[in-house]
């Protein structure tokens, strides 16, 4: 039994002794006196039984994450030309080959490498450092180091560093936001457990430590980021395309090698031309070139405060139907504001306002975010300096209000804020006002305000109910317009929190969403086998399709709610900013991290936006939308040409045995042929009003139309140099190879688009001089018989003409076809 899992072993025992006992019994379970804390000789044995209060992981491997980028249907397609090549001794093509395998393997292996690790980041999240009594002193220790019985002191401010329990009469306030998305500190009070991972907002405490390492709350997340399948649609299309072209290639070359064998051809000669037809097969540059496409977009994305980590996110982000968005801190601020005052004695709403921040405790840099909401809701700070605080009472957790004794001038009185119902029973009002402030205070529940009362008494005067303080996290200014610009881009907004469902509502109604928001209970409860349940399964998924929201959710929520879109294969994206949401980011097709996430939220994005605000989300939308287009066309393009040459070398040597161009010249055509395509990121290409995703059917559709009708141009072009002129076989060979070149280049032109070749928007300007650029290179090397025999300017000039002729057919061809799918198949064009 490995390290981890005796820890995990002794850690789920540890939990069910001591989690559910009262602090009495856990105490006693655990022999520890909560004045003397643990010795150092018990210390060592339990950290001896526990482990280290740390999150393992399994230790990477470099070497073999970078030899797994070489195994694959594209890679082992260039390793058999690679191994072809040294067995025909051919160098130059060993070097040139090899020299691209390396290339794509060691590409994919640096972007995978540079993306941030989220167990590490979650791993960091944990305090360094844990106040503990030990040997009847207090003193700091490593949080790593501490063990299930230590007594820990929590504080304002402090990170819990394990799971504990607080002690008899303690009580502290704790933002649990970052793991459970709820927006507001909860009050913890004695026998209540902090979670590892959380930040003391209030108060100070002392706890007995129930829980360390991957025992706590906070290691859950970690397993769940851990377990999060990361599904590419981008990589899944590039594994296609090589499955398809390694079966055409097999294919072909099996019938090459079968008739040759039939017909007595030399040995050397079949396995050369097997080597010859493999190079020709090979889509050496494609995962290369669709990098290098998302690569350049990712950098447009990055001027725009938007980090791209994980480059297929890119593509992913093209098809995206459902963007689940957290609630605090992604839609919201994730700060407490002031809403509108209520009053029930005669008294303004901004002294109202005043009077409770009166019972403020003026720090410059205020913690508490309920009172930092009061001082920031005052139209002017100034006049606090006209009241003299004579005796200030913070918020007690056995009264549960905060007090302040006031002299303004010859004026002296007492003021009081805490929870209504604190109030209430402070004032000790008649009956009428009693069911007056109860009435409101569940009108306001029910909107997902949270309030706060606030009552004075003047000197040797009764306490008087002034009013409520309304509480909500409101929106971000930029909510509304990206929601707007979302739906637009024909993208499914949900909303996902951990508040109540009246807080969602009413956060979705301000943001121009419906507010159709319910609990996520309602989906993952456990469901029976019998018919009755699977009618019930079947009405609850359809109201999961329904539903706006989800409100009260839990880490295992959000993670649930993801696979569920996922198994509808929908592209889902997630937004969050804390540790909670992590593993739900990861699990998403694409993860948005929003300005102020935690380490561990951006470590599990594969988007992480650097400024506040969600409206670089739809440029990210519109960019990898572009991308695309610009993916979708080169992959259309990189396999028509290679249909269109292997059906044609084929052919030409099953019906007229004869060899249509050189093993050179095929080498040549693969170089002449990459060098501009790498270009192909900086094209111009229209931006998709709806999400867009992989049609395999219809790339392979349209790229067999266009081969085959550059094949029959081929044969028709070989058909009349071969009969119907006197051009010698070495000059029809370089004909041959420079009308596969310009016409091939030309193709880019078709495949762009699914309209004209002349439609808008026109290619980039690098584009298309790169293209022409080695059309002309590759002119030049047959005109002047640079490697290749030389047919001179006016043969030149005829394959040319006869290229520009067939690329207007062509033209004609693809948009009859895109036509005819469109007519009979159920495929939008946006799914090109």
């Amino acid at each position: 039994m490995s390290k981890k899992e005796e820890n995990q072993k002794n850690g789920a025992s540890n939990k069910s002794k001591y989690e559910e006992l009262n602090v009495k019994e856990a105490l006693e379970k655990l022999s520890v006196d909560p004045d003397e804390g643990l010795s150092e000789d018990e210390v060592k044995k339990r950290q001896h039984k526990y482990g280290k209060n740390t999150i393992e992981e399994e230790d990477s491997k470099p070497l073999l994450e970078f030899l797994s980028h070489f195994w694959g249907p594209i890679p082992w397609m260039i390793e058999v030309a690679v191994i072809l090549s040294a067995i025909a001794g051919r160098w130059e093509d060993f070097a040139v080959i090899f020299t691209m395998l390396l290339i794509n393997g060691g590409v994919g292996y640096w972007h995978e490498h540079k993306a941030s690790n989220a167990i590490e980041a979650l791993k960091k999240k944990l305090a360094p450092e844990a106040r503990v009594i030990r040997k009847g002193e207090s003193s700091k220790v490593k949080s790593s180091d501490l063990v299930p019985g230590d007594i820990i002191i929590v504080r304002m401010g402090d990170i819990i560093p394990s799971d504990a329990k607080l002690l008899e009469k303690q009580e502290v306030s704790a933002d649990e936001s970052s793991l459970t998305g709820e927006s507001l500190p909860v009050n913890k009070s004695e026998g209540e457990l902090l979670f590892s991972g959380t930040t003391v907002k209030r108060g100070e405490g002392k706890a007995v430590v129930t829980a360390t390492g991957t025992n706590t709350r906070f290691a859950k997340t970690v397993e769940m980021v851990e377990s999060a399948e990361e599904k590419s649609h981008f990589q899944q299309a590039v594994l296609r395309i090589g499955y398809w072209l390694i079966g055409l290639t097999a294919g072909l070359v099996a019938m090459i090698i079968g008739t040759g064998i039939v017909r007595n051809d030399p040995l050397w000669d079949i396995l050369l031309f097997a080597l010859v037809l493999t190079i020709a097969g090979i889509p050496q540059a494609l995962p290369a070139v669709l990098s290098v496409t998302m690569t350049v977009g990712a950098g447009r994305l990055a001027k725009k405060k938007a980090i791209v980590s994980r480059l297929a996110a890119m593509e992913e982000m093209a098809g995206l139907e459902v963007l689940c968005s957290d609630k605090t801190g992604t839609l919201t601020k994730n700060q407490l504001e002031l809403q509108e005052p209520v009053t029930f004695e005669n008294i303004g709403k901004e002294e109202l306002v005043m009077i409770a921040a009166l019972t403020v405790k003026q720090d410059k840099e205020q913690e508490d975010p309920i009172d930092k909401a009061i001082i920031n809701a005052l139209e002017d700070r100034d006049k606090l300096q006209n009241y003299q605080i004579r005796d200030f009472r913070p918020f007690d957790p056995t009264r549960k209000r905060a007090e302040a004794d006031v002299k303004k001038d010859d004026e002296e009185f007492t003021a009081a804020k805490g929870a209504p119902q604190v109030i209430l029973d402070l004032v000790k009002p008649d009956e009428e006002l009693r069911k007056k402030v109860e009435k409101k205070v569940e009108e306001l529940g029910k909107e997902g305000y949270r309030s706060l009362g606030v009552a004075r008494k003047q000197k040797r005067g009764k306490w008087k109910y002034l009013g409520l303080l309304p509480m909500l996290d409101p929106p971000r200014e930029d909510s509304a317009d990206v929601i707007g610009e979302a739906k637009d881009h024909g993208i499914d907004i949900r909303m996902v929190t951990g508040d109540h469902a009246a807080i969602g509502k009413k956060v979705a109604e301000q943001i121009g969403m419906d507010t159709d928001i319910v609990s996520a209970g309602e989906f993952f409860a456990e469901e029976e086998d019998d018919q009755e349940d699977k009618k019930k399964k079947e009405k609850r998924k359809k109201r999961f399709e329904q539903v706006n929201g989800f409100a009260e959710v839990t880490p295992e929520h959000k993670f649930n709610i993801i696979k569920q879109f996922q198994s509808d294969d929908r592209i889902v994206g997630m937004t969050g900013d804390g540790v909670n949401d992590a593993p739900a980011l990861k699990q998403a097709d694409i993860g948005i991290a929003v300005s102020d996430a935690t380490d561990a939220a951006r470590s599990a994005s594969d988007l992480v936006l650097t400024e506040p605000g969600l409206g670089v989300i739809t440029h990210a939308i519109e960019e990898a939308r572009r991308i695309f287009e610009r993916m979708i066309s080169y992959a259309t393009f990189r396999i028509t040409e290679t249909m269109r040459v292997l059906l044609f070398m084929t052919l030409s040597i099953l019906a007229f045995d004869f060899y249509p161009v050189t093993p050179i010249m095929i080498v040549l055509l693969a170089i002449l042929n990459d060098i501009p395509i790498m270009t192909i990121a900086t094209d111009k290409v229209r931006t998709a009003t709806k999400p867009v995703r992989w049609n395999m059917k219809r790339v392979l559709t349209i790229a067999s139309v266009l081969s085959v009708t550059g094949v029959i141009s081929s044969f028709l072009l070989y058909w009349y140099l071969r009969t119907q002129t006197h051009v010698s076989t070495n000059e029809i060979q370089t004909m041959i190879f420079l009308k596969l070149l310009v016409a091939g280049h030309m193709t880019i032109f078709l495949t762009r688009n699914t309209g004209a070749l002349w439609q808008k928007p026109y290619p980039s300007l690098m584009l298309f001089i790169t293209l022409e650029g080695t059309q002309v290179v590759g002119t030049l090397f047959a005109v002047y018989g640079i490697l290749i025999p030389p047919i001179g300017w006016t043969k030149a000039l005829i394959i040319w003409a006869y290229a520009f002729a067939w690329i207007f057919m062509l033209s004609g061809i693809k948009i009859l076809t895109y036509k005819i799918l469109n007519k009979y198949t159920e495929i939008p064009i946006t799914e090109r």
